[in-house]
């Protein structure tokens, strides 16, 4: 017996235990596991602890909780030690829970089909019907499949006298599944012997059977190859790292709502191919988002429409919609005969015994016994959370039987139920982890798929840990962690796995046009900004600098909350939230003396961490990490970490409630944003795929460049009137000073400069080399997708602006002197200045019509003739 591995476990005689027989036994299918640990070293303890939560890191796996301080970056929690559990019960649970998935599978059919239950009284009509979860609209939708559970999930508990229970049934879109597989990865690798010898079944089988029968029932046409997409809330969801980790498992894209289209009740996914029809939704998102249509209006997650194409029959929708009904606590209390009564049987696994208060027996027995039961909602919907009747004092009592009077069918009492204990290892960070073990309440969540011979019961689960050993509630939004579940075997294991161990040449794949149009969109508008918050810190340091001069602050300079580009006229140029004054833009240009004014170093230094400017600093940077976590599968890890390290800046620079940041701290902050920016870039050109989704991110910052570049020499030439006062700030702001410097090793110069700046097709800040990029790219996109409808999307008119300024001569700018040679006219109203300010200005427009072209024709897909109606 291992005492020491025992000296912190409190085994607690209400509960049933999990490893020990009694005092002095393990039950025998632990012993392995102890005698692994025994013969382990402190160190040996602490470096599986590390090294679990070092695989959890390095994946990324998170589990998102709301208003949490850690963010939507949650590190998933995970136990070391597995949970394990005997062949022999195993085989009763899985006949068990693969009985209740086939009732709740019949059930539903009727509640959306004849409603026989309802009419012979077998389930009460205010329990469906009072339930949120029955949706109206899908009443008489029938599946392809036949079947309205596709993929069940049952969460069981152990009583004290070894009797398992289900505590509450998932039928939505069941989550954890990715989850256990990830836990099963870890784990497995950290007793590899022990999980061989163990013969420990694998998981893949399950996932496969859930592959195939999608694949089988899937509503086909003649010579169609089924097409299948997990649908997500997206990646503010709880579980989204759980839905893009199963997607690639199952190697199905992963989309959002807006990802998905109906018309003419098909069902497409919006690429950059065109329109490809779906198959098949396996569905995580909530029944009624899922639709705003026909359910809930203000969704903005779902796809209108789908609810119709589910009810032609040419979607399968798994689990389909309306599956929420059966996750009511009251529904428990009427299981047992609705057993007898579909299947001819009796429950196999009851569920904890629960009495529905809308029947008045039930309500009066609930009183009378209050203080020995827990008090549940009847429906998800409701925000309550579990009442225990022996916390609550007389006034309770008595407050808690108004309420059950009150709203009877509401709410649900369930006898309390002390879950069962296991074993596992304190966290890294407590004192005892050396060679000892503590004790924690677990609950089991096990999933079942359909398939054409009948529903499969995945062997294992998701193993869920109460938070410290005084807590019975299993959430992990409560800080709870999880486990592996080891399900033994007597026989050798099935060795079959999704994730193939050596590829061949059948097996080699290159990314192709098939990616999704909001993957595109995000790694564009990413591109881009990115390079508004590369340009904006630029201008801002600039800025800085002039500020500090000689301790001297420039009058009207400005607050420069984002890059100083726009249109002449009034006190602000361009958009709101760009703020930059004609009088702040001639003094960046060197056309006006300075003067002490310390209110315009507080707004400028405001202007760019103000976190709710339209376009500040700290907005633009915002955005590119927003479009980046809709891509996060497709960024490296230090590609990310660039971002993130962005972000942590700016908030260093100003904490959240502090006093703004000196004038003097600003430069600093934003020459590591700029440091920052460049290690973005490179990773841009460096480490991505040259796949279509690169091809729009580099177009996105191409022509954020090429917006930023014409603006700053248009207004230079409109404010300046080829003054030469301000040729420095226009090579520093196009950041162009120090290829000036090498190539000419003197003054700046107003023609070389405007060369060097618009020109030179090969300094890559210059004006032309982002159009001649751009229309590489193009090129690239119009080969590409010849194939489909793409019309011009603005091709042909930003060609001729580019053709236009390309034909611009800069002697247009010279006037002949007496005597011979050329100079520079000095006149505000030169001509040849005013006509290439107009030439740049086209561009810009010709640049942005593109923008909009390619954002209706790649992600929105809107067609030539709606383009017009909506104009």
């Amino acid at each position: 017996m291992p005492h020491q591995l025992l000296s912190l476990y409190a085994r607690q005689s209400g509960r049933y235990d999990e490893m020990l027989a009694d005092a002095e036994r393990l039950r025998p299918h632990w012993q392995p596991l102890f005698d692994a640990l025994d013969a382990s070293t402190p160190d040996q303890m602490r470096a599986r602890q590390a090294f679990v939560t070092e695989r959890i890191r390095e994946n990324g796996t998170t589990y998102n909780v709301y208003a949490d301080a850690q963010g939507t970056d949650r590190p998933w929690t995970l136990d070391p030690l597995p949970f394990i559990l005997p062949a022999d019960e195993w085989a009763q649970i899985d006949a068990a829970v693969a009985q209740r998935a086939d009732l709740l599978d019949q059930v539903l059919a009727d509640l959306y089909g004849p409603q026989n239950l309802i009419r012979s009284g077998a389930l009460p009509a205010a329990l469906v019907y009072g339930h949120n979860g029955f949706l109206w609209p899908c009443l008489g939708t029938r599946p392809p499949s036949g079947h309205f559970l596709h993929v069940y999930a049952a969460d069981l508990a152990r009583s004290p006298d070894g009797r398992w229970w289900v505590i509450a049934d998932r039928a939505q879109g069941p989550s954890g599944a990715g989850y256990a597989l990830e836990n099963r990865l870890i784990v497995s690798r950290l007793f590899p012997e022990l999980f061989r010898d163990q013969r420990v079944h694998h998981l893949a089988d399950f996932f496969r059977h859930l592959q195939d029968s999608l694949a089988r029932w899937a509503p086909v046409d003649h010579g169609e190859t089924p097409f299948v997409v997990l649908l997500t809330p997206g990646p503010y969801n709880e579980t989204y790292f759980e839905q893009s980790y199963l997607a690639r498992y199952l190697g199905v894209p992963l989309v959002e709502g807006q990802d998905l289209t109906v018309r003419g009740d098909t069902v497409y996914l919006k690429t950059l191919a065109g329109l490809k029809r779906v198959h098949v939704i396996l569905r995580r998102l909530d029944d009624d988002y899922a639709d705003p249509l026909e359910l809930r209006g203000e969704s903005s997650l779902g796809v209108p429409g789908l609810v119709e194409a589910a009810r032609a029959g040419r979607v399968l929708v798994a689990n389909a919609l309306g599956s929420g009904v059966l996750e009511s606590s009251g529904l428990l209390a009427f299981l047992p005969k609705l057993a007898e009564h579909l299947l001819g049987e009796p429950l196999a696994m009851p569920a904890v015994a629960s009495w529905w208060c809308g029947e008045a027996p039930a309500l009066d027995y609930v009183i009378e016994h209050l203080a020995e039961l827990v008090i549940k909602p009847a429906y998800p919907s409701q925000r309550l959370q579990p009442v225990f009747g022996r916390d609550l004092d007389a006034r309770g009592r008595a407050h808690w039987t108004e309420r059950l009077r009150h709203r009877p069918h509401a709410y649900v009492g369930q006898e309390l139920v002390e879950l069962s204990q296991a074993p596992v290892m304190p966290d890294s960070g407590s004192s005892t982890l050396d060679r000892r073990v503590v004790a924690r309440a677990i609950g089991v969540r096990v999933y079942a798929v359909v398939t054409p011979e009948g529903w499969r019961v995945m062997p294992g689960g998701l193993t869920r840990v109460s938070a410290s050993s005084d807590i019975d509630i299993l959430s992990m939004q409560r800080g709870g962690s999880s486990k592996d579940t080891w399900v033994l075997s007597e026989v050798p294991v099935s060795q079959f796995s999704l994730l193939k161990g050596e590829l061949g040449a059948g097996d080699i794949v290159r990314a192709g046009p098939e990616i999704a149009s909001r993957t595109a969109e995000n790694l564009f508008w990413l591109g881009r900004y990115a390079e508004r918050v590369e340009n904006s810190a630029r201008l801002l340091r600039f800025a800085c600098d002039r500020l500090n001069e000689e301790g001297e602050v420039a009058t009207g300079a400005a607050v420069l909350g984002g890059a100083a580009f726009g249109g002449a006229g009034g006190d602000v140029l361009g958009e709101p939230g760009v703020l930059v004054t004609a009088v702040g833009y001639c003094e960046l240009f060197g056309l006006l003396p300075s003067a002490k004014d310390r209110s315009v170093a507080r707004r400028l230094v405001e202007g760019a961490l103000d976190e709710n400017g339209p376009a500040s600093l700290a907005t633009n940077l915002r955005r590119a990490v927003w479009a980046a976590t809709q891509v996060r599968d497709r960024l490296s890890l230090d590609h990310w970490h660039s971002l993130n390290r962005l972000h942590d800046i700016l908030r260093r620079q100003r904490p959240e409630g502090s006093a703004p940041a000196d004038i003097a701290t600003l430069p600093s902050t934003l020459d590591r944003v700029l440091l920052a920016c460049i290690s973005l870039s490179g990773f841009a050109m460096d480490e991505m795929m040259r796949d279509s989704g690169w091809r729009f991110l580099i177009l996105g910052r191409r022509i954020e460049r090429l917006q930023c570049r014409s603006r700053i020499v248009a207004h230079f030439l409109e404010a300046c009137g080829g003054q030469p006062a301000g040729v420095d700030a226009l090579l520093e702001l196009a950041d162009c000073a120090e290829a000036y410097r090498q190539r000419y090793l003197r003054t700046p110069d107003i023609l070389p400069t405007l060369d060097l700046v618009v020109f030179d097709a090969d300094h890559p800040h210059s004006v032309a080399f982002q159009t001649d990029m751009l229309l590489r790219s193009l090129d690239s996109l119009q080969r590409e997708f010849s194939a489909s409808p793409a019309g011009d999307y603005g091709i042909t008119a930003f060609r001729d602006a580019v053709a236009a300024l390309n034909a611009f001569s800069l002697h247009d700018l010279e006037t002949g002197r007496p005597g011979g040679g050329a100079v520079l006219q000095r006149c505000a109203n030169c001509a040849g200045c005013k006509d290439l300010a107009r030439l740049l200005r086209v561009v810009h427009d010709a640049s942005a019509t593109l923008s909009n072209r390619i954002a209706e024709r790649f992600f929105t897909h809107v067609l030539p003739a709606a383009r017009v109606l909506s104009a």
